[in-house]
């Protein structure tokens, strides 16, 4: 029997050590090839610039209702103020993001470009000099995180093999944090596992696995033999392994194996995918959920987030949508409020489709209606009904009407194969 869902991290606070860049997506488009080399010339529409690597962690924890303290390095330099000022404006609550920022004056700040046209990225350009913070720095670094500790109801080690996060730094960090009995969820990038010994639990993906076990995780019986081969090898209670469509498996010491089956109905950017299923998982388990219900959650995150374009985040709300997908079916999944209409267009946009929109009231259903529809269809990639309200009907029609209440008109109209959102008015 499925469980009710508990997507409510209000209250909770996490603590983020790892690798901070800053992420830039130009969106634009391609009509001819440069007469200076054969290459696409890319004419730019818009730009965005956000908070990457363990600061996309600290988004995907505020935009779930949660706050997040981001302990990282950064360089003396215009992409590390930016990062200063997206930690304070990329997040609905203000102070969700409590970024507690060390500047090198060796380094650069981490700073990745992407260029897409149509819906694809055509460019990626990094901007980085990859090297271990040590001295100064790293113990500016390590008095910061453990200042943040008693704030802390958990701890997430963000590793994207950048520097910060060397073995010193995991060692002494993961220590500080068992001495205070803190839940550790590491995120790694090293085939070596055994440099997180003493987490919690280990968050690597298929490829991380097979690069450190030897062993593909094809199958639910392999990922639970490599997840089997990390505990023997390793001082860590637990490891997720996030397995893309085939969803993630869960092996710990104290249980049987926990396979849970991939979310996603269409993959369109997997960029920060692992992040928001670190975030869910990290806040799941401070909220005292069981790991098989916080690995659940993280499923869906994982699920929700590939369907967006870019470096995306996923709410509370988003995985409450994606939890009555389950229980009630795919209709039920189209129908949304305003602001969730709203994300899917500007998501739908940034794949290059065109969206329609028409809107009725659907009291009783007939075939003119199903031909308009489909004619609607026809001229667009997606297609959003906007249905009037019972009060609208009543005001339009009269007393008597509609036949049908609005719940049970929206779920006819969200079953229809032409239609792909279904929004109350």
């Amino acid at each position: 029997m499925t469980m009710p869902l508990n997507a409510d991290f209000s209250g909770l606070t996490v603590l983020v050590l790892g690798d901070v860049m800053l992420d830039t997506w130009t969106y634009g488009h391609i009509e001819r090839i440069s007469p200076e080399a054969p290459v696409p010339v890319l004419r730019t529409d818009r730009r965005r610039e956000m908070l990457g690597g363990a600061g996309n962690v600290a988004r995907n924890i505020a935009a779930l209702g949660g706050r997040a303290i981001l302990v990282g390095v950064i360089g003396d330099d215009h992409c590390g103020e930016q990062i200063r000022q997206s930690a304070r404006s990329q997040s609905l609550v203000p102070g969700a993001i409590d970024a507690r920022l060390v500047v090198s004056p060796h380094q650069p700040t981490i700073h990745k470009m992407r260029y897409v046209a149509g819906g694809q990225q055509v460019l990626r350009v990094d901007e980085e000099t990859v090297s271990p913070v040590e001295g100064a720095v790293a113990a500016r670094l390590l008095d910061d995180f453990e200042r943040a500790l008693p704030k802390a109801d958990v701890v997430i080690l963000s590793d994207y093999a950048k520097g910060v996060l060397t073995d010193a730094v995991l060692e002494q960090a993961i220590a500080a944090a068992k001495a205070r009995q803190k839940v550790v969820v590491a995120d790694p990038k090293s085939r070596d596992f055994s440099r997180y010994n003493g987490a919690t639990i280990l968050t690597p993906n298929r490829l991380e696995t097979l690069i450190a076990t030897g062993i593909d995780c094809t199958t639910d019986a392999k990922a639970e033999e490599a997840g089997a081969w990390v505990l023997t090898t390793t001082h860590l209670d637990a490891v997720l392994i996030t397995r893309g469509a085939d969803g993630v498996s869960v092996v710990s010491r104290d249980g049987p194996a926990i396979h849970v089956a991939g979310r996603a109905r269409s993959v369109f950017d997997v960029s920060g995918a692992g992040d928001s299923l670190v975030a869910t998982l990290a806040l799941a388990l401070a909220s005292g959920q069981p790991l098989a219900e916080a690995a659940r959650l993280a499923n869906y995150a994982a699920g929700i987030v590939v369907e967006k374009a870019g470096t995306a985040t996923v709410s509370a709300r988003e995985l409450v949508e994606a939890f009555h997908d389950t229980r009630h079916g795919p209709a039920r999944a189209k129908i949304l409020p305003v602001d969730g209409v709203i994300e899917h267009v500007a998501r739908w946009h940034a794949m290059g489709q065109r969206v329609g929109f028409t809107n009725g009231c659907f009291d009783l259903l007939h075939p003119g209606h199903v031909t308009l529809l489909a004619k609607a269809r026809a001229a667009c990639d997606k297609l959003i009904v906007g249905l009037n309200s019972d009060a609208s009907v009543r005001r339009l029609k009269g007393p008597d009407r509609p036949i049908q209440n609005e719940l049970a008109r929206a779920t006819v109209m969200a079953s229809l194969g032409q239609v792909d959102l279904v929004v109350l008015f």
